[in-house]
């Protein structure tokens, strides 16, 4: 009788708001992403294979990288009470508190630039929190019946990607001390690299947020396929 009732609740929370929520979670999520697009088309000048997302703040459309964190921050947010359901356990409740902090995070890189000394404290509350949010709720939505959870792989990817990420900032970090580059005597970032030094960063930067972006829009669709009986 609990399991029923349990179930009955869940559903009737999917059906009263957790599918709007989703929705805007998903256009969200889509937002940011070509706003993405639209920075690597109207910036040129930024080398993707080694500049950071974050650089794009030193361009001509800064707004644009603004747009980015905050419909990002905005898909987190919306994701929240879409998967509120999960509330009821207690591993629902741990993920949904990390995407709460992914949100804050991300709502920090929107309003603190890379100029700015919170900028840093953003990317770490903000990127491990939703590397961890994806790992945990899709596993507690694995475990239930009412909504078919996203594949357990992308799940992984976002936290994959941020590991890769650091690797090849260890990398490059090594081949520019190596190269004599003393960075902790630059006004700002690179803006080129010294002959012979090849970095990967920024490919690596743009898989994470690819990767958070396919987790964010699989979780929404999971709970608007909930709602709507798609298959």
């Amino acid at each position: 009788m609990d399991r029923i009732v349990d179930v009955t609740a869940i559903q009737t929370g999917v059906g009263d708001w957790s599918a709007p929520a989703a929705a805007a979670a998903l256009v969200a999520i889509l937002v940011s992403c070509a706003a993405l697009i639209l920075l690597h088309l109207t910036s040129p000048e930024f080398e993707p294979s080694w500049r950071m997302v974050s650089e794009y703040a030193n361009g001509r459309y800064a707004w644009i990288l603004t747009l980015v964190f905050a419909a990002w921050a905005i898909a987190s947010f919306a994701l929240v009470p879409a998967l509120w359901p999960l509330w009821s356990t207690p591993l629902g409740k741990i993920g949904l508190g990390f995407l709460l902090l992914a949100g804050i995070g991300q709502t920090m890189g929107a309003l603190f630039d890379l100029n700015h000394k919170l900028h840093g404290p953003a990317a770490l509350i903000g990127i491990p929190s939703l590397c961890i949010a994806a790992v945990i709720l899709t596993i507690a939505l694995s475990r239930r019946t009412d909504i078919v959870a996203p594949p357990i792989w992308l799940a992984h990817l976002p936290w994959i990607s941020f590991v890769l990420m650091l690797g090849t900032f260890a990398l490059l970090f090594s081949a520019l001390k190596a190269a004599g580059v003393d960075l902790s005597g630059q006004p700002g970032p690179l803006e080129q690299l010294p002959v012979g030094v090849t970095g990967y960063l920024g490919w690596a930067n743009r898989l994470l947020f690819a990767a958070t972006y396919l987790w964010v829009a699989a979780a929404a669709w999971a709970v608007i396929k909930t709602k709507n009986g798609v298959s």
